[in-house]
């Protein structure tokens, strides 16, 4: 029992150290001891200290290995201080990883570029291992390759991972081509309520797709004899949905048309690389998607996925609650249009610079330089709508910032059950957040941010809000269990230090 005990914990320390691109000598001289030692550990030949798991953790910056056995990542933030200088926005999470579910499709190596390094994408990569999928880190860990096997193995699979993150959902597309039977565990992710799958379930069976939910699991039959004979109408306007769709038309031999589909960023990425893949897709950035798939996809492909506008849009929340000027470059304009013409409306100073693209040739970029501002509550209330409307992920950040502004300020999450709720833990640093029901939240600013020592909400965006909040109140606040923000954003910490903050992560150990 106790050498199996060290051969899990070995296998763990392996995973995270290739997530990270380390060599065995890396890691060894990142612990002060020797690559035979980092071997042994790693085979489970070597008995390993409880502090020896946590060095470990800490070298590979890795919950999969600290959170068992180190404790949970806090933060501790120094708030009231201003933010300075410049910033570059990161590659888009939710593209990231549509792109590694749609790797699925391809018989051939595929070379992602600027990869998110997120708990998110490690969640991915760590499934994908487990099912024979081929990855490493390249080009000193920016860069990602991914090489299929001839068969999957599904049986093995990294089912703890898969229920980790809501995303593998989005293996349902590429698999129901690979294999006529199969299970794919209940997806994970931030505790935003009932999240239904009948969508998805309704716009596959067109490919012959059927699913039973049993056990904490899903079990998919498919039958061959059926292809979509008519454009297929999506009951819901929903991101994964749109690329859950598209997966399964990529692979279809057949033209494929797909109504009320999301026109939003990760979307258009993922069609951006499905033309790479060699499948032609009409409509991309409009509402119907025609498809024009290919029974077989093997080409080596290289991609670089645009930059992240909810990230965009946290960097400028950040700027505007601490009253900061700060430039944000690399900015997705066009999926943060509306939220910037609302800004502009309750008084926000900032400057943009001419477009120019991103690297994937398509989606337009600018630099936008935002300066401190006495801001006004909108007239409206701030509510989401599909793309081109204000993104869903960025409603969060308008409480955080009505709290800054003069006025009340309502604000309508429809979209998720329960997520407007957590926005009222911003009440314990001050802020007058009034919850009408559980969408509706009422805003009075402005707020003299006070600081609290408090556990982080369970989803990623009201996660960061709380952070930004506390950036600044004045004195020390603490925010424990950020697994939900690594989930979703780089290095956020170290990057927003390198801006002014003063952000300490720590553990209990």
């Amino acid at each position: 029992m106790a050498d199996d005990y060290l051969v899990r914990i070995g296998r763990l320390i392996r995973d995270a150290r290739q997530h990270r691109g380390w060599t065995q000598a890396q890691l060894a001289e990142a612990l002060g001891t020797s690559q035979s030692a980092v071997n042994r550990i790693e085979r489970g030949n070597q008995n390993i200290s409880l502090e020896m798991i946590a060095r470990i953790g800490e070298a590979l910056d890795s919950e999969i290995v600290s959170l068992g056995y180190a404790g949970p990542m806090h933060l501790r933030v120094v708030g009231g201080r201003r933010l300075s200088g410049s910033i570059d926005v990161k590659t888009s999470k939710n593209a990231c990883v549509a792109l590694l579910c749609a790797t699925l499709l391809n018989a051939g190596r595929t070379t992602l570029r600027r990869v998110a390094r997120i708990e998110e994408v490690y969640r991915i990569l760590e499934v994908l291992g487990s099912i024979g999928v081929r990855t490493r880190w390249i080009n000193d860990g920016n860069d990602l390759e991914i090489i299929p096997p001839a068969e999957l193995d599904l049986d093995s699979m990294d089912t703890e991972a898969a229920r980790r993150t809501r995303s593998v959902i989005m293996f349902l597309g590429p698999l129901l081509h690979r294999m006529d039977h199969f299970k794919l565990p209940y997806a994970g992710g931030c505790d935003l309520g009932t999240r239904t799958v009948t969508p998805h379930m309704t716009a596959l069976r067109h490919f012959g797709l059927e699913i039973t939910a049993t056990d904490g699991t899903y079990i998919a039959e498919v039958d061959r004899t059926v292809a979509p004979k008519r454009a297929i109408v999506l009951t819901e306007r929903g991101d994964t949905v749109t690329e859950n769709a598209l997966l399964a038309a990529a692979r279809h031999d057949g033209v494929t048309v797909i109504r009320n589909a999301s026109s939003n960023y990760m979307v258009q990425d993922l069609c951006f690389f499905l033309e790479e893949l060699g499948v032609r897709v009409d409509g991309i950035g409009t509402t119907t998607l025609t498809v024009h798939g290919a029974a077989r996809i093997e080409r080596d492909v290289d991609f670089a996925p645009s930059e992240d506008p909810v990230e965009a849009m946290s960097l400028l929340a950040a700027a505007v609650v601490t009253e900061s000027e700060l430039t944000i470059r690399r900015v997705p304009v066009e999926f943060l249009e509306i939220e910037l013409a609302v800004l502009e409306e309750m008084g926000l100073d900032h400057e943009r610079s001419p477009e120019y693209p991103a690297d994937n040739g398509r989606t337009r970029l600018i630099d936008l330089t935002v300066r401190p501002s006495k801001l006004q509550a909108p007239l409206d209330k701030i509510h989401p709508m599909p793309f081109p409307g204000l993104n869903i992920d960025n409603v969060p950040f308008f409480a955080a910032i009505a709290a800054s502004a003069q006025g009340q300020t309502l604000i309508h999450d429809w979209v998720y059950d329960n997520r407007a709720i957590y926005l009222t833990d911003l009440n314990r640093l001050g802020a007058q957040v009034k919850l009408l029901d559980p969408h509706r939240v009422l805003v009075d600013g402005p707020t003299r941010w006070r600081s609290s020592e408090m556990m982080c909400p369970p989803a990623l965006r009201p996660a960061v809000v709380v952070l930004l909040a506390m950036m600044a109140a004045e004195g020390t606040s603490v925010l424990r269990n950020v697994y939900v923000i690594n989930r979703g954003y780089e290095d956020l910490a170290e990057r927003l230090n390198s801006l002014g903050a003063q952000i300490e992560i720590f553990r209990d150990i």
